[in-house]
């Protein structure tokens, strides 16, 4: 797991696109469904988690 801060949200029809910029100023892209991004409140400054699974990355929020 990664802690970072959303720095945008791009929500498409289906699935919406978050960028998390970690501290040392990286960023992780994931794709996730536009359900998921707005269930967990994602928005621009809020903190949240890249969850790395594999070839997959996850988002979650405390």
């Amino acid at each position: 797991m990664l802690k970072g801060t959303v720095k945008k949200v791009t929500p498409g029809a289906v699935n919406s696109e978050v960028v998390i910029q970690l501290p040392g100023g990286a960023e992780i892209v994931s794709i996730i469904t536009k359900e998921s991004a707005e269930a967990l409140g994602l928005k621009q400054g809020k903190a949240a988690y890249a969850v790395i699974k594999a070839s997959n990355v996850m988002v979650a929020v405390d």
